[in-house]
């Protein structure tokens, strides 16, 4: 018999051979797996559509930064952020930047999903709902109202710290600004009517009286005195607790009469973060040497007329902001701390201040090329 390999046909001749030409018919494909085909496809579909529609969220990223030591935008022209028109001033070096956060997306046109699934993944960036920004019942009006009273009363306070730290004597007073119906305060104090102490300790902030209030409790009234037009008077109110706080049940405001003309300028920022970096940039003017020695420093806070500084919302925003700004320096308020801690971009040195104090010996240590370790920093608690 003749052998032949597998992968050889048999010849006409041999054994085996078919003449007849054989045809072949390909087997449907299974079911479950043309189902599976266009189930795939339909879920892409899906997924896509899904990805392009609107989400209940908006993102929050680094903003523009200012130097209140430069110039910025205003009416088409360049200004200074501080100007100090009728005093000496001094020559400035390096920056002090203050920070912003710009919202992306408002109520009616949020990000889409794959915007804010890109954006949770991105650690500059942060995904908040849209009423945390944009409260309900809120309009855009009130709302850029508000904002702009904020950066307003800010810069004023921002002046006033910044005179206090430099040794100014002015007055600062606590006024009243709207009494509550039916509070405790209801038929005892009125409107500009201005709080000097509380329990006999002198108040020169908003922040101060708080405490002070919180300090009595509402078991006991609270001994004010109160300047009321040229009368000075001595009254009672007994305060009342609400959500935790302890409160007079009245609105307060500041009200300065400052020793010199200090203006600032930022237009299309608004809210009150920007106050301990205004307040460092003016005592940077009024005093001589650059406080920075060159150097880049970023700060954000609140701050009142006595320079207590204040926890701010974005700060993981602000540090990116920063570091892209190339600061080496980040000034955080205190109070802010836990929220500091795992989102430091590397290079960036930040220290915790709570007071501008704290605030401007940082800075100038930096400026000095001091070793800034003995200054406080933001630790996981």
């Amino acid at each position: 018999m003749a052998l032949f390999a597998d992968d050889r046909s048999p010849s006409p001749d041999e054994p085996g051979f078919d003449a007849e030409p054989r045809h072949f018919r390909a087997e449907p494909r299974p079911f479950r797996e043309r189902f599976g085909g266009w189930a795939a496809v339909v879920a892409t579909v899906i997924a896509v559509i899904f990805a392009l529609l609107p989400s209940p969220y908006v993102i929050e990223r680094p903003g523009p930064v200012y130097d209140t030591l430069g110039t910025a935008e205003h009416d088409g022209e360049e200004v200074p952020l501080i100007a100090i028109p009728d005093e000496k001033t001094y020559p400035t070096e390096g920056e002090l930047n203050l920070l912003t956060v710009s919202v992306v997306g408002r109520p009616g046109a949020t990000p889409s999903w794959f915007e804010v699934m890109t954006a949770w993944f991105d650690r500059r960036q942060s995904v908040v709902p849209v009423e945390a920004i944009f409260p309900a019942g809120v309009t855009d009006e009130d709302r850029d109202a508000q904002n702009a009273a904020a950066m307003v009363d800010s810069q004023q306070d921002a002046i006033a710290a910044a005179l206090v730290e430099l040794g100014y004597d002015f007055p600062r007073q606590v006024t009243v600004s709207g009494v509550a119906e039916g509070s405790a305060a209801d038929g005892v104090l009125e409107d500009d009517d201005v709080i000097e102490a509380v329990n006999g300790v002198e108040v020169f902030s908003i922040d101060e009286l708080r405490a002070e209030v919180q300090q009595n409790g509402g078991d006991a009234p609270a001994e004010l005195r109160v300047l009321r037009g040229d009368d000075e008077l001595a009254l009672e109110v007994t305060p009342t607790e609400s959500n935790g706080v302890f409160v007079l049940g009245v609105g307060v405001r500041m009200v300065y009469e400052f020793p010199i003309d200090v203006e600032l300028q930022l237009d299309d920022v608004g809210g009150p973060s920007a106050g301990m970096m205004f307040a460092l940039g003016i005592v940077d003017e009024l005093t001589p040497g650059a406080m920075t020695g060159g150097e880049i420093v970023a700060g954000t806070g609140t701050i009142d007329s006595a320079g207590a500084v204040g926890a701010i919302g974005g700060i993981r925003q602000k540090l990116w902001g920063a570091k892209e700004a190339g600061a080496t320096v980040f000034l955080a308020p205190a109070s802010n701390c836990d929220e500091v801690v795992g989102n430091v971009p590397d290079g960036l040195d930040v220290f915790a201040v709570e007071t501008l104090d704290q605030a401007r010996d940082v800075v100038e240590a930096a400026g000095e090329g001091a070793d800034l370790g003995g200054f406080a920093t933001c630790t996981a608690s």
